[in-house]
């Protein structure tokens, strides 16, 4: 008796230690470190800044070397990209070698590269000579990773704006503009072959600062809120991303690629703005994207239509850029200043992060609630042609009868059931 006795204390003090000292798993952090400012610390002082926060993956616009060889043996991920004006030389199989040759294979495997981006936000600038361009560069890097051995360890993508949609309420009816979905079939086609993922920018805050009066705050924030619920399916929503992802989702199983990953590339809040850029402010920076954060290390990035999918989400940005052109906005979506202190407060620190705690809010994916039905149509901004330098240059353009009534819709709803 005392020796199974013995053998049963044993066993759950085994137990109790492998609980208890085994690290939980949670889900990784991405950030986008931009590099248009005079004044950025060297890579060297951003790597221990990265870490801080948590975050696992890093997405840059360029393949900086100084970069590449700072966060050398430090396991982080790394999407280098392409800008835009490298579309026409990429087309061609040979040049693209050259480059990777140049940009990518002298980091390996020290420096952990797992995606080559393809310029930014192509289909959304109405550049015919881009857009003829977008699909045969990615054909031309994919076939140069071929070549050099690396095509099963870095995947090929590009990165879209969330304008390609035509309709995003309800989610379940997402769907892309048929301006672009004879350019992007082709793209989703290989994504499907070469098992890549599909990117999109998607940013609450612009269709926030386009009707802040009647788009509740707390439902971009992700703040407690009684969200919304898609009538076609009865998924509720608690906050404006998820609800912004699902749409993407819907898009694509609407193309036939219901399968295909999807990842967030960008999306954060800015600290400062100017007049007109309602919203921009400290303090729902902090609420935005230090709840998202929260999200994504307690595991809670799967949308009602993927419940069993969470998210790989990169937050825009690591650093205020103070070379941006455009609006206050966009110097100012940095998580820290160039001296290397934060914008502001996230609120938490990483030994804070519990789960379960309060602060972001928790996506149902049922609701039998009276919970408001509020149309939500994409707002996303015009980008510069040469990649990210202007992610909020100006609101999605909305023309005539269609966003008349869009607005109507919003107003007369909001009005009722807020």
């Amino acid at each position: 008796m005392e020796l199974k006795s013995f053998y049963r204390s044993s066993a759950l003090f085994l137990l109790l230690s492998v609980v208890i000292l085994s690290p939980a798993t949670v889900t990784s952090i991405g950030v986008n470190y931009g590099q248009i400012g005079d004044n950025l610390p060297s890579p060297e002082e951003v790597v221990p800044l990265v870490k801080s926060i948590g975050a696992t993956k890093v997405k840059l616009y360029d393949a900086n070397p100084e970069i590449l060889k700072a966060f050398s043996g430090t396991g982080v991920e790394f999407i280098v990209g392409l800008g835009n004006e490298y579309l026409s030389k990429m087309k061609d199989p040979s040049k693209a070698l050259t480059w990777i040759k140049q940009n990518v294979t002298p980091y390996l495997p020290a420096t952990n590269i797992t995606c080559i981006t393809i310029g930014n936000e192509i289909l959304a600038l109405n550049d015919s000579s881009l857009t003829d361009s977008l699909l045969p560069a990615m054909q031309g890097v994919h076939s140069a990773l071929v070549t050099a051995g690396l095509s099963d360890q870095i995947a090929v993508t590009t990165a879209h704006s969330l304008s390609i949609l035509k309709t995003s309420f309800p989610p379940s009816a997402g769907e892309f503009s048929p301006d672009v979905i004879d350019y992007l079939k082709p793209i989703l086609e290989f994504h499907r072959k070469t098992d890549s993922p599909f990117l999109i920018n998607a940013y609450p805050f612009f269709a926030y600062k386009g009707s802040p009066k009647e788009i509740p705050l707390d439902f971009v924030l992700f703040q407690q809120n009684q969200g919304v619920v898609d009538p076609t399916t009865g998924f509720h929503y608690d906050n404006m991303l998820f609800a912004q992802i699902d749409a993407v989702y819907s898009a694509l199983a609407a193309a036939g690629y219901k399968t295909l990953k999807v990842q967030i590339s960008e999306t954060g809040w800015p600290s400062k703005g100017d007049d007109d850029e309602f919203g921009a402010t400290p303090e729902n920076a902090k609420r935005y994207n230090g709840n998202l954060i929260k999200l994504m290390k307690n595991e809670k990035t799967k949308t009602p239509l993927r419940p069993n999918n969470d998210l790989i989400i990169y937050v825009f940005a690591l650093f205020n850029e103070n070379m941006k052109p455009g609006p206050t906005s966009e110097r100012n979506y940095g998580l820290f200043k160039p001296d290397g202190t934060q914008a502001y407060s996230l609120g938490f620190t990483l030994n804070d992060v519990v789960k379960g705690g309060s602060g972001a809010g928790n996506n149902s994916s049922s609701s039998n609630g009276k919970t408001p039905v509020l149309p939500m149509t994409p707002v996303a901004p015009d980008s510069a042609s040469t990649g990210y330098l202007a992610i909020s240059s100006s609101p999605g353009k909305r023309k005539g009868k269609e966003a008349v009534l869009s607005m109507v819709v919003i107003m007369l709803l909001a009005r009722h059931l807020l």
